[in-house]
């Protein structure tokens, strides 16, 4: 499964309502990291498909998302169980690094 694009209209459903456990990367077009890690995060995502969704927030463009949740700096990952926030990362890192910490937490 590709990564999902999400805005304020299918936060609700498709990140707190799901039934699977949700990795949001909140990112910007001008983040140079972000774009870094964004080739690793869709190869992720069709690996973990059917454990885990992959979903992306353009925070220029849903800044209430980013406000809400207290992201400061991007890229910020943060991994969504059950509604809540159940980890978080904050920085680019190699897609190892990002392959241990999503899968780490969908085990």
């Amino acid at each position: 499964m590709a990564t999902v694009t999400i805005d304020k209209n299918n936060f609700q459903s498709d990140v707190l309502q799901a039934s699977e456990p949700v990795v949001v990367d909140f990112w910007a077009e001008w983040c140079g990291p972000c774009k870094m890690i964004a080739p690793a995060l869709e190869e992720i995502s069709a690996e973990l498909d059917g454990k885990v969704k992959i979903a992306k927030v353009n925070i220029d463009e849903n800044p209430e998302i980013a406000a809400q949740f207290g992201v400061r700096s991007i890229p910020t990952l943060m991994l969504f169980k059950g509604g809540e926030v159940a980890d978080m990362k904050v920085g680019a890192a190699p897609k190892t690094a990002l392959s241990a910490w999503i899968g780490g937490n969908v085990a």
